[in-house]
């Protein structure tokens, strides 16, 4: 139940509501995580528009993205990680009509500790959300 948080300069994007969508389905789709609401409904994706003047390499240069990832603990296995990478770069190069965005795209992958993924106001253990998940197949 991954949550994206997309970085870029104002304006990059001319619909950053789909690219949030898009974003969120890329990473529940290389997770392979079951197609229930638990997963649909909690796993989300941000667009976050940096004002002018915001955002700078150092060459002065605006024209970046970063794509931070967070996810539970042991989500993504390396081959996982490496897929999300690739898709989420593509993804945010489309959405510019950038190509060349991709190698100024960068995604960082992190996880929450144990014990550290809270919904609905519970700091959850990976084991609860498979339980969680269980009860939905289930039910």
């Amino acid at each position: 139940m991954p949550m994206i948080d997309i970085y870029a300069p104002a304006g990059l994007f001319t619909d950053p509501h789909a690219l949030a969508t898009r974003a969120a389905a890329v990473v529940k789709g290389v997770e392979q995580v079951p197609d229930i609401p638990l997963f649909r409904q909690n796993t989300a994706g941000f667009v976050h528009e940096l004002p002018a003047g915001h955002l700078s390499d150092v060459d002065g240069s605006d024209r970046h993205v970063r794509v931070q990832v967070l996810t539970n603990a042991g989500a993504l296995d390396r081959e996982k990680q490496l897929t999300v990478v690739r898709q989420l770069t593509d993804l945010v190069a489309e959405a510019a009509g950038d190509p060349t965005l991709a190698e100024r795209t960068w995604v960082l992958l992190t996880e929450a500790v144990e014990g550290g993924w809270g919904i609905a106001g519970h700091a959850n253990t990976n084991a609860e959300i498979v339980a969680l998940a269980r009860a939905q197949l289930s039910a």
